[in-house]
């Protein structure tokens, strides 16, 4: 679980724009790049490299 303070300073690292947690699958979202980041241990993995294209969630039913 990432404290809510962290969560209202961190952005996306491509756009710089907010970010949403989604608790169940453990990710961070941007809405705006249309990416997911993942959560690692309860740290943020916030490089461009481990972005990944919000469709993929919906193609593997394992992340849901």
């Amino acid at each position: 679980m990432i404290p809510q303070d962290l969560l209202n300073i961190l952005a996306c690292p491509i756009c710089k724009g907010d970010l949403l947690y989604d608790s169940k699958r453990d990710i961070l979202l941007c809405q705006e790049c249309k990416v997911y980041y993942p959560v690692e241990e309860d740290i943020p993995i916030l490089l461009r490299d481990y972005a990944r294209p919000l469709e993929e969630l919906s193609k593997d039913p394992s992340r849901l």
